[in-house]
């Protein structure tokens, strides 16, 4: 099924079920007022989420309106926890490589991962507000996972059966403000501001066999001020998958239900093409396509975003629908 969340002036929005083909929607009132709700009693709320979501998607839902993103916060407008990793090691060994340093043989066996700010989402048709251009603007396109309960100590096979719900992530990223701030010891802080995330999250079942391995094998397109960027596939080069990611958290602690884990940039290999390296899928953020920049011509050539640019974020399912619809927003100033 797929869900998301009305803006109604509350911190929380109202939960809605969306149709398949994202065309219509109605209130889950009287079954769960928001998906927090939802999460943290989902074996006995999701079977009637479900049951509503098969009448939506057979046309006799009473009470459906035609259905509309910008009218959507986050499907989680805020989080217990808000994790990210960094699971695709192509993305790091690019980064790694424009500054001369090679990946630490750990990175390959223990994943990357930090804890992002959870109080405050952006919607998937809100702006992206940054104070100053200097701040190095990015996009990250990413896939994301909201968890039920998963106990400390859990295996990645346990971990992955607590995933609920897939969605789409723009991990927005302030690149000028990472040197000082990793220099500290401490890791991202004023550099992460708030993520957005798709219109809608969707059970895994959703796209059937796509799902496989705790991967989503389906292609994630991003496009900048209207020019395609990214074409990344999300399976295949997933070097750690959502399972042994969420069991990383379970290392030390519990990861309670309405917990969202991040996969990182989602990113693809290079390959030769006479005689020279080329990276024909693109990429899914700008400090990636300045790292292969460097690699190649000693320096980067693309500037990060301005104010007034635009970032599209969207995954096709194999029968060319949108699966999450699409994250779809400009960057403004603060004043």
């Amino acid at each position: 099924m797929k869900l998301a969340t009305y803006k109604d002036g509350s911190r929380d929005g109202q939960l809605v079920v969306v149709s398949r083909d994202l065309s219509t929607a109605h209130y889950a009132t009287g079954i769960a007022h928001k998906l927090q709700q939802a999460l943290d009693d989902w074996n006995f709320i999701s079977p009637q989420l479900h049951d509503l979501y098969v009448t939506l998607n057979q046309g006799k839902a009473r009470h459906a309106f035609p259905f509309d993103p910008a009218q959507c916060m986050a499907p989680l407008p805020r989080a217990y926890q808000w994790a990210d990793g960094s699971a695709y090691i192509n993305h790091v060994e690019l980064v790694r490589a424009a500054r001369s340093s090679e990946v630490p043989t750990s990175f390959y066996a223990d994943p990357l991962m930090y804890q992002g700010g959870s109080d405050d989402f952006i919607g998937p048709c809100d702006d992206v507000v940054v104070a100053s251009e200097d701040f190095g603007i990015d996009f990250e396109a990413e896939i994301a996972v909201i968890t039920g309960d998963v106990p400390m100590g859990a295996t990645p096979d346990q971990a992955l059966d607590g995933v609920r719900l897939l969605m789409l992530a723009n991990d927005v990223s302030l690149r000028n403000l990472i040197p000082a701030e990793l220099a500290k010891g401490f890791g991202f802080f004023q550099s992460k501001p708030a993520t957005a995330f798709s219109p809608v999250a969707i059970t895994p079942d959703e796209i059937g066999d796509a799902w496989q391995g705790g991967r989503v094998h389906l292609t994630v397109q991003s496009t900048w001020n209207g020019r395609k960027v990214g074409m990344c596939e999300a399976g295949p080069e997933m070097t750690f998958h959502f399972g042994q990611l969420v069991a990383h958290i379970t290392k030390t602690r519990n990861v309670r239900a309405g917990s969202i884990v991040g996969s990182g940039t989602v990113s693809n290999k290079g390959v030769e093409l006479e005689g020279r390296k080329d990276w024909p899928k693109g990429y899914s953020c700008i400090a990636e396509k300045r790292a292969i920049e460097t690699i190649l011509d000693g320096k980067p050539s693309t500037e990060f975003m301005q104010f007034g640019d635009t970032i599209r974020i969207e995954v096709k399912g194999k029968d060319g629908l949108s699966v999450f619809g699409a994250i779809d927003q400009k960057i403004t100033s603060l004043t």
